[in-house]
């Protein structure tokens, strides 16, 4: 075996590059992230063969000073933290003074920088080793320019790993696009082959980012989104969180379209995408992914930058709260009408705000004042128990009154408006009034802007969905089923202790168990709702979302599949005829019911038709 000996600053670099520059897109993500933190207001991003020939990265920002220059290219000299101290609130993006050793290890680096205490500008060039030339004098503007050419030529084996230019350039063209979305006080200049991908100038307004997310991003989802912020203060800190979040009808088959920001820094963090998933939960049908930019500002203290070598993920030292407020947060937003945030947005270009404290129901809207009778014919109110094979009634397993479900068919009287005047004001029926019934499936309603159609049993289920789960879920646990014999269960060391730690609060979603030795719980209770479903397996994915997340919505899920489906059962058929008041009446819970712009399983239950889109189909004035 050989005797152990002390690395080269040459390997060491290399060895760091490896962890930090995985391709061209680390290389500029390395360096414009730099040039922010120096203080830039213009940065310009030029790209040749998709980075592997050359990337070249100037700014405006305060430059290096000459002295520092040599410094800049030696590994771990950073002028963003003095002590450790320092990295318990890191406010820059970049802060270890590994990158650009790090790139010049493995290419051939030019910098040339100007201060503005300085006359003229310097030049250091850096070859892939450790000799490092002595700065020169060089003609350049206030700020700094960086050349990479050739990466990785001097590491073969790194280089074959490298795709095609286009796909090198599509991480890169990302990238840029991602910092541009969060930086807005930034001009971003793009170019490829020296043609511009995109140029975009400082934004000051909120018009200004709108057009700018419009422009490099998508104009589609901006149109299809809503922005929002809300601020909470607690003991443990004060959380913001705003940006713009897609109609849940506006989604996607991937997670492409979702840009998370912490204090200004992008990351990819597991425990934030998890707290959004949950919160459209209900709204989203299959697969689908939800499409959101959203930005969390926090104290620098509370969340760890220092978690990952190429900083794309963040931990927080409060993870359970901040996954609450994330949770919280977006579930309200998701929840409010479309029509309320509409008008919202409408009357002022002001965000949907809200302050309320976090442990504050959402305000519960009014209740569908008709429904047909369940039909247990189509859905059975009673299931064999899997413990002591008694039969258990689902309302009262649910905690629901089933006499007060079983509610007269006949729809209550509604007086609808006239909509003859041009002038009327309709305010409080932004989805008009009911014309007719399409085929006994969709209402067909006239308000101000021009049509609306309504798919009146999807509306209906998603009504008596919402009202199904204001009753359980107002509860502060749910209905339990004890087991005649306790169930043991083999878990890993850390569920128990997590079982051991979270035993209040899993007994408010159903769950009594207790830590029964190392590695076993035992199970005294379970939800009555899911006695018959796969307990191990669910308590099993809770105890791991508790260790994880420190909460749990998969009992909730799992009674909410419950209630759908007794929703779907209830709701009002295809082919039934109703009266213009019945229409009028289901118009008017659909504006006021959170979630009604989806049915349960997340498909539309209205849209609208404009007059100017009418007349365009009609060739009106032309």
């Amino acid at each position: 075996m050989k005797r152990i000996q002390k690395l080269s600053p040459q390997v060491i670099n290399q060895i760091a590059a490896g962890e930090v520059i995985e391709r061209p897109v680390s290389v500029v993500k390395e360096l414009v992230e730099n040039s922010i933190d120096a203080g830039s207001t213009e940065i310009i991003v030029e790209i040749h063969e998709g980075g592997a020939k050359k990337i070249t990265i100037r700014d405006n920002g305060s430059g290096i000073h000459e002295e520092d220059l040599l410094l800049a290219l030696t590994s771990h000299a950073t002028s963003k933290i003095r002590d450790s101290n320092d990295l318990i609130r890191v406010q820059s993006l970049g802060f270890r003074g590994e990158a650009l050793a790090s790139i010049a290890s493995v290419s051939e680096l030019t910098l040339i920088t100007k201060t503005a205490e300085s006359s003229h500008g310097f030049k250091v060039t850096g070859v892939g080793n450790d000799e490092i030339e002595k700065p020169m004098p060089a003609a350049h503007p206030f700020g700094t320019t960086i050349e990479v050419k050739d990466l990785f030529y001097n590491v073969p084996a790194r280089k074959k790993f490298l795709r095609t230019e286009r796909t090198e350039f599509s991480h890169i063209e990302e990238l840029v696009k991602r910092l541009a979305l969060v930086r807005f006080d930034i001009a971003f200049k793009l170019m490829h082959n020296d043609k511009v991908v995109f140029d975009t100038k400082v934004c000051r307004t909120q018009e200004e980012k709108e057009r700018r997310i419009g422009a490099i991003f998508s104009q589609e989802f901006l149109d299809n989104s809503f922005y929002f912020t809300h601020t909470i203060e607690d003991l443990r800190g004060t959380l913001t969180l705003h940006g713009w979040i897609a109609k849940p009808t506006f989604s996607r088959n991937q997670t492409d379209w979702q840009f998370v920001y912490v204090n200004g820094r992008m990351v990819k963090d597991r425990l934030i995408a998890h707290a959004i998933k949950q919160a459209y939960q209900d709204v989203l049908y299959g697969h689908r992914h939800p499409a959101f930019i959203v930005y969390l500002t926090m104290d620098p203290e509370g969340v760890d930058v220092n978690a990952h070598p190429a900083k794309h993920e963040v931990r927080f030292r409060e993870s359970r709260f901040v996954h609450d407020f994330l949770f919280r947060t977006i579930h309200q937003v998701v929840a409010k009408p479309l029509l309320e945030m509409q008008g919202n947005q409408q009357s002022s270009n002001a965000a949907s705000e809200f302050i309320q404290p976090m442990s504050e129901p959402v305000q519960q809207q009014s209740r569908l004042n008709f429904n047909p009778s369940y039909n247990s014919n189509n859905a059975s109110s009673t299931f064999q128990g899997s413990r002591n094979d008694q039969p258990v009634n689902v309302y009262a397993a649910l905690g629901l009154d089933q006499k007060s479900e079983q509610i007269n068919p006949v729809l209550s009287t509604f007086q609808p408006q006239s909509l003859a005047g041009e002038n009327d004001q309709v305010d409080d029926a932004p989805l008009g009034y009911a014309l007719g019934q399409l085929h006994g499936a969709y209402i067909l309603a006239e308000n101000q802007q021009g049509l609306v159609l309504v798919d009146m049993h999807a509306a209906h289920e998603r009504i008596i969905y919402e009202r199904f789960k204001r009753n359980i879920h107002d509860q502060q646990t749910l209905v339990r089923q004890p087991l005649l014999i306790p169930k043991v269960m083999q878990m890993q060391g850390k569920h128990v202790a997590a079982v051991a730690e979270f035993q209040v609060e899993l007994a408010q979603v159903g769950i009594v168990a207790e830590a029964f030795g190392d590695h076993e719980i035992v199970v005294r209770e379970v939800p009555a709702a899911l006695i018959n479903a796969d307990i191990d397996r669910l308590i099993t994915a809770v105890i791991d979302d508790f260790d994880r997340y420190g909460s749990s919505e998969k009992i909730k899920a799992a009674v909410n599949e419950i209630l759908s489906t007794m929703a779907c059962h209830s709701a009002i058929r295809h082919h039934r005829k109703m009266t213009l008041p019945e229409m009028n009446a289901l118009l008017r819970d659909i504006e006021r019911t959170e979630r009604a712009d989806q049915c349960n399983h997340g498909r539309p239950t209205w849209t609208s038709i404009g007059m100017v889109d009418l007349d365009r189909m009609f060739l009106r004035g032309q």
